[in-house]
């Protein structure tokens, strides 16, 4: 496939569900792979690297535990994610084991269709994380790099205020966190917004904090959405910085 392709290897041992599965992501332009066992399944990720994979849990030989063992045990295929298509309820081993996602059937074709559209590859994406919480910083991190975003990360406002300084570097979207110690996010969007470069770019503000009317006057417009810590998943999220990038292109 074409470098610029979004391929999706689907691995699964009924080939009705292998053709449902590929008319209703070619119909969304996803240019579709598909292998019958887990053993062939491998071979075709290894020879492919596609940008997803679904795959099936009951399979002879090589069932999709194992398959999804060995792609998470492989340095080049590990990063892809992988969704669980299957009659088997066990979503706890999937994510265990490091599953994107998990969808049992009969399956909802346009449900897949939905989960995968948010690891479609984004085109010139480039997202800066600004958040004091490492755990929030690398989950975020780890969610825009699977849909091929590149993503730089910075612990507090005045790290990421330098790295903006730096000639030549402007993201499509902006991630912020409020509460923050050194710079806080209030202060990092007014130096930002002063700046003529950057006062366009859009920013998603992710933070714990309830924000109060005077919160809201201090952000004043210049912040394109909030999401609560907690409260949002990684669809959403995705959702949001997709937004942000399709309407800056």
């Amino acid at each position: 496939a074409p470098e610029d392709e979004d391929v999706v290897l689907v691995i699964d041992d009924d080939e009705r569900a292998r053709e449902i599965i590929r008319r209703r992501l070619e119909k969304d332009g996803f240019s579709v792979r598909t292998a019958s066992g887990g053993k062939q399944g491998l071979e075709a990720a290894r020879a492919l690297e596609p940008t997803a994979i679904t795959l099936d849990v009951l399979m002879p030989e090589m069932d999709g535990w194992a398959v999804l063992t060995a792609l998470k045990a492989d340095e080049k295929l590990q990063e892809i994610p992988v969704v669980m298509v299957t009659i088997v309820e066990d979503k706890n081993m999937g994510y265990t084991l490091d599953a994107a996602d998990y969808l049992v059937k009969p399956l909802d074709a346009d449900r897949l269709a939905r989960v995968l559209e948010k690891y479609r590859t984004a085109e010139d994406c480039s997202v800066i994380i600004v958040e004091d919480d490492k755990a929030t910083r690398e989950l975020v991190r780890r969610t825009l790099e699977k849909t091929g975003c590149a993503t730089r990360t910075a612990e507090n406002g005045r790290v990421g205020l330098d790295m903006l300084a730096e000639e030549g570097y402007r993201p499509n979207v902006v991630i912020l966190d409020l509460m923050m110690p050194e710079v806080d996010g209030f202060t990092f969007l007014e130096e930002m917004r002063s700046r003529d470069d950057l006062s366009e770019v859009p920013v998603v503000v992710v933070t714990a904090k309830d924000l109060t009317p005077e919160d809201h006057k201090r952000l004043n417009g210049g912040v394109d959405s909030v999401l609560q810590k907690g409260e949002y998943d990684s669809e959403e999220l995705l959702e949001h910085v997709r937004r942000r990038v399709t309407a800056a292109a």
